[in-house]
């Protein structure tokens, strides 16, 4: 897809042929502090055991066996962006937060992570990722795509702490908020297939108004 007249975004699926593109769009570090976008999938335990070399290769073997893990973007030609998708029930940290536990017992998907290249940043591709991921997970047969972001309210974020994403990329998106248990950490959807019995739209936030926000 097109984004601009000054480069060319293309977003698809991680594949074992483009393990190497997201190797290199990690970096050494894993994106952040030897994650390698492991931490949802993961238990404490089990996280703390692989961080760094471990977590990699964990994720390596997820793209090897074909899982298809999240998509990656590339700008011009280069690996610029990630965003982790999966349906929900593969990410079993989500499964004991207080704060991100299921809303309810629809089928969903769900973007937990998003990374983008520091000479990336802030032009607008998460929100391209994102849109990408309703497309993918719609050919998937899904229901319903939550994400899990930091609602900034126009403060700065340091960049080591938006890896959940912004909630206004989310909403640039399209994605509508269904509930909030932490000032600043909504949780939102996209609807792809309507509900029986109700309209397209998702339900409206758990809170009848957002409260300040601040880091959670």
């Amino acid at each position: 897809m097109a984004a601009g007249s000054s480069r060319r975004v293309v977003v698809a699926p991680v594949t074992p042929g483009r393990w190497r593109d997201l190797a290199r769009l990690f970096g050494p570090r894993g994106a952040c502090a030897g994650c390698w976008c492991m931490w949802p999938r993961l238990s404490r335990r089990e996280f703390a055991a692989g961080k760094g070399a471990g977590n990699r290769r964990a994720l390596r073997r997820l793209v090897a066996a074909g899982g298809r893990p999240g998509l990656i973007a590339y700008v011009g030609g280069e690996p610029a962006g990630w965003c982790a998708l999966a349906p929900r029930a593969a990410y079993k940290r989500f499964e004991r937060s207080r704060i991100l536990k299921p809303v309810d017992e629809r089928s969903v998907w769900s973007a937990p992570c998003l990374f983008v290249a520091r000479p990336h940043r802030r032009r607008g591709l998460t929100v391209e990722l994102l849109r990408a991921a309703v497309r993918h997970a719609r050919t998937r047969g899904a229901e319903v795509v939550e994400g899990y972001p930091i609602e900034a309210e126009g403060k700065r974020l340091a960049d080591a702490f938006a890896w959940f994403g912004l909630a206004a990329a989310f909403r640039a998106a399209g994605f509508r908020e269904v509930a909030r248990r932490s000032p600043a950490r909504p949780i939102v959807r996209y609807e792809l297939r309507r509900k029986r019995g109700t309209a397209r739209a998702a339900p409206a936030p758990t809170r009848a108004t957002r409260p300040a926000a601040r880091r959670g």
